[in-house]
């Protein structure tokens, strides 16, 4: 037996406080009553344990030491520090309990209070056993909190957005109403309602419930993440969006032709707009005069289009490494997605709802539209008041043409680029030290000389052959059948003899051409029906259409025709038949073909003679 050891017997348990000779100091660490001596022979039978086997008592048992909290860990010690006057005179009973009495008054406690730290603290020999319960012990919800909880989560807490007002009303009706709909007596308050839902609110499930999860990470969430410099720490993460401009155009007889579509790709390091996409078109379309423009040289670009810039103002670069788009039918298609990975881009899709993820490209729509929205009041600008009743038609105010617009965008994208300061980006001490302008820019060329960027070379005939639609194509006999036309290349003679599927790569605005797929190369076949020249895929299934129409229409004349073939046939060969006589054949065929044989020059002469008499009469 040895100070501090636990023994046990039965159900009892005790621990070794002090040893004098022939007696020894204990305590019950079950009942947690003050230490006694006890005679040693007292403890015979009794068995040792260690910490840990015996099953630790409820009143001291230790929590770990990750789940004490700051506050309680300062209560631990405030508890510690309250008993430790009295640990060096434990195994003195009458000295002891002076001193109890004593840090009680001092302490402002009760004498009980410091003997159950003292025992607590004994028991254990650990002062986390001093470490107080979780301080908001959640007391069970009386009846009437638990109809709160059921009324918040049934009217308030929905998209219908009921006020509390009425959810209290709404809680009334169905759970505190007789069969006749009268209020029953007791009845709670709405001061209790309320001060319930205002101690249990929690803002994120009000806002997840009452608008959206999706409204809530967009609008509400804490913004806590170091930006897109998570995602982007280099040029080459590059945001794609498109959308509807604010502005009505005209075509170049004064007829309104509508709004517009841009597309654009906005750089996730410095902001800057790689390129972009305007016409009546979205989609996969638009997307392939996105890719062209962003590996185009911009100021031979724009010297194009009438807009003279420097070659500073809009860093020519290549393809993106990596592109972030939303979920929009046109990125996620195969024609794109799939497509755009030959050439060694990736593209990632966002969650659907979620703008905030792709940042960059919607301020730059923002602040883009705002800029020409500005100088182009009246001229087809579409207003905030666009929908209300008695608004302007805007419509009526378009006076630019497509061409006109695209110009003036154009000087919006090259301030953008260049002149628009960047206030807020974060800068570092290598950007500090080379001295780079704040704006988008040259943001982007300071960081094309960093490692990481990821801009991949490509040829505007590589970006076009890559995001050409494929089909599946089938060799036959009749040549290479994709979209039910055929093609032909005349180095493919044993494929066309064995047939079997390939892929193919058409163009839908003409057909005269096709691409088979042949291990990473685009092999060209010519088109076999001349007919087809020219034209665009939908122009050839118009023709097709047309004459399967005229091919039915005309099917139920031909039946009658045959109907008519068949009674004729029948009336001609329905006559009394006679024997017929096999013999001397040669003869009879020789006589049968001087009674048929014209002299067909003596006819048309006869027929001529007689034609002119006529006439002369």
């Amino acid at each position: 037996m040895q100070k501090n050891d636990l023994l046990k017997c039965g159900d009892a348990l005790v621990r070794v406080l002090a040893i004098d000779e022939d007696r020894v100091l204990i305590i019950d660490c079950i009942r947690l009553a003050m230490p006694r001596w006890a005679p040693a022979n007292s403890l015979k039978g009794w068995d040792r344990c260690a910490e840990g086997e015996y099953p630790i008592p409820d009143a001291w048992r230790l929590r770990p030491e990750e789940e004490i909290m700051t506050e309680q860990r300062k209560l631990m010690h405030e508890r510690y520090t309250l008993i430790a006057p009295v640990l060096p005179f434990i195994h003195k009973e009458s000295m002891r309990s002076v001193i109890i009495a004593q840090v009680a008054e001092m302490n402002g406690v009760s004498k009980q209070t410091v003997r159950k730290y003292l025992c607590l603290y004994l028991a254990s020999q650990k002062i986390e056993s001093l470490a107080p319960g979780s301080l908001c012990t959640e007391k069970p919800l009386s009846p009437d909190e638990k109809n709160f909880r059921w009324a918040l989560n049934r009217y308030f807490y929905t998209q219908r957005r009921h006020t509390l007002t009425t959810t209290y009303t709404l809680l009334l009706k169905d759970r505190y109403t007789d069969a006749n709909g009268h209020l029953v007596d007791g009845y709670p308050p709405f001061h209790r309602f309320r001060y319930y839902y205002q101690k249990t609110r929690n803002i994120r499930r009000e806002i997840a419930g009452r608008e959206s999860y999706t409204a809530y990470l967009r609008d509400y969430r804490p913004l806590l993440g170091d930006g897109v410099q998570e995602i982007a720490p280099a040029p080459g993460v590059c945001m794609l969006d498109s959308t509807v401009c604010d502005i009505y155009l005209i075509d170049d007889s004064g007829s309104i032709i509508g709004r517009p579509v841009l597309t654009a790709c906005v750089d996730a390091f410095s902001g800057m707009c790689c390129g972009y996409s305007l016409g009546w078109e979205g989609g996969v379309y638009s997307l392939r005069g996105l890719m062209l423009n962003i590996i185009a040289d911009k100021v031979e670009w724009c010297r194009e289009r009438g807009v003279f810039i420097e070659p500073e103002q809009w860093p020519n670069c290549g393809l993106p490494g990596v592109m972030i788009s939303d979920m929009g039918s046109e990125y996620i298609s195969e024609t794109f997605s799939s497509n755009i990975s030959e050439l060694g881009a990736k593209v990632t899709s966002l969650p659907p709802a979620r703008p905030d993820l792709k940042s960059r490209v919607e301020k730059f729509f923002d602040v883009v539209q705002q800029l020409y929205k500005n100088h182009l009041k009246w001229k087809g600008v579409v207003e905030p008041d666009y929908q209300e009743r008695g608004a302007r038609d805007y419509r009526l105010d378009g006076t630019l043409t497509l061409q006109e617009f695209e110009r003036v965008l154009l000087h919006c994208i090259a301030y953008y680029n260049f002149r628009r300061i960047a206030e807020n980006y974060p800068y570092t001490e290598p950007m500090l030290e080379a001295q780079v302008k704040p704006n988008a820019s040259s943001i982007f060329a300071w960081g094309l000389t960093q490692p990481g960027a990821n801009f991949i070379d490509v040829t505007p005939e590589q970006v076009i052959m890559t995001l050409l639609p494929r089909t599946k194509a089938r060799f036959t006999r009749k040549g290479l059948i994709v979209n039910g036309i055929r093609y032909r290349n005349d180095g493919y003679t044993e494929q066309y003899l064995r047939g079997g599927d390939a892929v193919a790569a058409y163009n839908p605005d003409d057909v005269t051409r096709v691409w088979l797929l042949e291990k990473g190369e685009y092999i060209p076949f010519k088109l076999i029906e001349r007919r087809f020249s020219g034209k665009s895929l939908d122009g050839v299934k118009q023709m097709k259409a047309a004459q399967s129409e005229l091919v039915r229409s005309a099917a139920e004349e031909e039946l009658q025709a045959q109907i008519d073939l068949a009674q004729h046939i029948e009336v001609i060969a329905n006559k009394q038949s006679s024997a017929v006589g096999i013999k001397n054949i040669r003869q009879s065929r020789q006589r049968a073909r001087n009674q048929t044989h014209i002299d067909y020059v003596k006819e048309v002469q006869t027929h001529s003679a007689k034609k002119e008499v006529t006439n002369h009469e």
